[in-house]
């Protein structure tokens, strides 16, 4: 069995590194995915928020060249709460309970041109290959 996710979408805020025990590195950072539609006339817009994780030479290069409100492509696997299989649940300062889409990402794609928060340079870069021979076009 298989599944993947893609998602496109700007970054909320700086990306955060840490390493693990074992000196593996993970870069955590979140993503906002925007869908506008009509409903009764009027212009509805709908954010969802994914939570990701990078991990290895991918978490250095995303921490290195990505920060809050780059655009980026990020593909990979969710991770489910291991009791309900589904999103995180977790309690928000207020007490009131909240729920999260984490992925694991495989592959990191720079959508954001450099130095700019807006769109641009597609494809420019893509954290997850090893170098350029390994990108398929």
């Amino acid at each position: 069995m298989y599944h993947t996710i893609i998602v496109v979408g700007r970054l909320g805020r700086d990306p955060e590194m840490r390493y693990t025990p074992s000196g593996q590195a993970v870069t955590s950072f979140s993503i906002a995915t925007d869908r506008v539609y009509m409903q009764d006339g009027q212009q509805v817009k709908e954010t969802i928020w994914f939570r990701v994780s990078a991990w290895g030479k991918t978490a250095e290069t995303c921490n290195t060249y990505l920060s809050k409100g780059k655009m980026v492509l990020v593909e990979g696997r969710l991770t489910t709460d291991g009791k309900s299989g589904g999103p995180r649940i977790w309690k928000g300062q207020d007490g009131e309970p909240r729920a999260s889409f984490e992925i694991s990402a495989s592959t990191v794609r720079f959508l954001s041109a450099r130095g700019d928060g807006g769109p641009g340079d597609e494809g420019a870069f893509a954290a997850g290959a090893e170098t350029a021979e390994d990108i398929p076009f």
